[in-house]
């Protein structure tokens, strides 16, 4: 069991979760709550007053492998002995790394991976949330907090579920046509939207960020279209797909330290992403348009051409003005992020960075 820190027992109090629920389903409302008790934690991710995403701290990837095995008897592309290899990458290889949802994150690389298809991940975020809203229901004290920006803002999302009716779903769990979450033997996929799909079950159409931002705190100011999708028509089927080729994703990394060049290719896994080190910038650009890499890691300061000058140079080339292109530095102010800017650089990468901090800058790039 995680260890509560002791901050968090001095305001525990008696709790009303449905209270809770209501306060984050306004339009206006988007972010994370954040409920801890003695027992764990949940984390409920809302945008715009719906539900994206929610986990339980001290069961988060036992539900993610059940509902998976579940899942496989439906999806031809999604092999039974998928849990370990999500095991190896996303729950051994990045322990005790300071990443708040690698279950998420396991999520997208299964989707991204095409083990299974945006639809199919937002039904699978379904029945994560059924599990973990029956046991937040049943929380009697605690305390909580809402954090306006989290971890998933500059993730994919897959769906907006309706938070009142999928309470109402746990609640009376033996309604007509509707199965309980606690039916995980139950090889069906058991859509929540049996009754109002428009009002519940909306699946995001996963598209290119738009660059341009509304004014607003969030970070990943453009939200995809929405539309509503009927689960009815999926009951009582196999759901299968072409066999795919699992897509390698190529990592390009230019640092003057073999040292963190050895450090990345650690981080990543070799089934998912091949990683080509390279410390002198000078020969770097003429590699870097040989290999045609999916994303490109640069290290600021280096000698002889720093990294905004080479990203500089990378936007001037047609095959590179959108390529994703990370900046890696251990300086971290607002000038050095506004020259990131400046030269089109995509995102910035803080040194020292974790294998989560890593993960999570590919992911929001490459999906």
């Amino acid at each position: 069991m995680k260890t509560l820190p002791i901050n968090r027992y001095r305001f525990f109090q008696k709790l009303q979760p449905l209270s809770l629920l209501k306060k984050i389903t306004g339009k206006s409302v988007t972010g994370c709550l954040q409920v801890f008790s003695t027992s764990g934690s949940w984390s409920i991710y809302v945008d715009e007053g719906k539900l994206i995403y929610a986990c339980y701290s001290e069961k988060m990837f036992e539900p993610l492998y059940r509902n998976l095995q579940r899942l496989s008897q439906q999806i031809s592309t999604l092999p039974h002995e998928i849990h370990e290899q999500l095991r190896a990458i996303f729950e051994t290889g990045i322990e005790n790394q300071a990443i708040p949802n690698p279950d998420y994150l396991a999520i997208c690389w299964l989707v991204n991976q095409k083990y299974i298809s945006p639809f199919q991940a937002a039904i699978l975020i379904e029945q994560l949330a059924l599990e973990v809203l029956e046991s937040f229901l049943n929380l009697e004290e605690g305390s909580y907090e809402f954090i306006p920006e989290s971890f998933l803002d500059d993730m994919p999302k897959f769906c907006h579920l309706n938070l009142r009716l999928l309470v109402e779903r746990c609640q009376t769990p033996q309604s007509v046509g509707v199965a309980s979450p606690r039916e995980a033997a139950n090889p069906q996929i058991s859509p929540t939207s049996q009754s109002h799909p428009s009002e519940l079950f909306k699946i995001n159409e996963l598209k290119p960020k738009n660059k341009s931002r509304p004014n607003s705190f969030r970070t990943n100011g453009y939200r995809p279209p929405v539309y509503s999708i009927n689960t009815n028509q999926h009951r009582d089927q196999r759901i299968t797909e072409p066999p795919v080729d699992k897509k390698i994703y190529t990592i390009f990394c230019i640092d003057d330290s073999p040292t963190v060049l050895n450090t990345i290719q650690s981080y990543l896994d070799e089934q998912t992403f091949c990683v080509v080190g390279v410390t002198d910038s000078l020969k770097a650009l003429m590699q870097i348009v040989h290999t045609k890499p999916d994303i490109i890691l640069l290290d600021i300061s280096m000698p002889n051409v720093d990294g905004y000058e080479l990203c500089s140079l990378l936007r001037k080339h047609s095959n590179f003005k959108n390529t994703p292109v990370i900046m890696v530095s251990e300086k971290v102010g607002l000038i050095d992020r506004a020259k990131a800017k400046m030269v089109k650089a995509s995102g910035y990468l803080t040194k020292p960075f974790t294998q989560g901090d890593l993960l999570k800058v590919i992911f929001k790039h490459i999906i």
